[in-house]
């Protein structure tokens, strides 16, 4: 049980070090103390993450327990929903965001950055972003529990998804800053993380036509 409660404490530290690290606070701070170096934030920031990261999974690796749950027969066939709706999402976001930005690229070479992963700061509503708001962290809500589960991974993915979950509410305290009305709009028409407002929208469409039909 100890290694358990170690376990989660690792996964929320590191949950909060990396939201910590890119609140408006911290960014203002390191903007405003460190300017000349702050066009590699980014990269630092993206460094961190992966450093404090490897010897969590280490860590949880090293716990072995029977499992809980395994996907499994007709289950397979869940598992398997659940990774390809999981890598569209990362495939549709990838296709909308900057990859260079993300990654701290554009900033060192430009020295400039966006509130948003756009190539050109305004708010994009295209491709999957019609969709969901959030697909990467959509994808990464699915992902992490397409997989069998034994109970460090059960605890692991409650942790990692409500850190997704209030990611997401976080960056849209500062969307809703930067783009206002727009962004409420937007809210208003897309979903955050998964596409019950699209499909809900395509069933109405065509039951419309095919009373049209009618």
């Amino acid at each position: 049980m100890s290694r358990y409660v170690v376990l989660i404490s690792l996964w929320v530290a590191w949950c909060f070090l990396h939201s910590l690290l890119i609140t408006p606070a911290v960014i203002g701070f390191v903007r405003k103390r460190f300017e000349k170096a702050y066009r590699y934030y980014r990269i630092f920031y993206n460094v961190i993450a992966l450093a404090t990261l490897i010897p969590i999974l280490v860590y949880s690796s090293s716990i072995q327990w029977l499992p809980v749950f395994r996907w499994e027969g007709p289950f397979q066939i869940v598992q398997g929903l659940l990774v390809i709706s999981a890598l569209l999402f990362f495939i549709g976001g990838s296709r909308r965001y900057d990859l260079s930005q993300f990654l701290g690229i554009r900033q060192v070479r430009e020295n400039s950055a966006c509130i948003l992963l756009s190539d050109d700061c305004r708010l994009d509503t295209g491709g999957i972003l019609g969709m969901v708001r959030h697909p990467w962290y959509a994808g990464g809500v699915l992902i992490v529990w397409a997989r069998d589960m034994d109970m460090a991974t059960i605890l692991t993915n409650l942790v990692i998804t409500g850190y997704f979950i209030i990611g997401a509410f976080l960056e849209e305290r500062k969307l809703l800053v930067e783009f206002g009305e727009e962004y409420i709009d937007y809210q208003r028409r897309v979903s955050m993380l998964f596409p019950f407002k699209f499909l809900r929208q395509k069933l109405r469409c065509e039951r419309d036509q095919s009373l049209n039909r009618k």
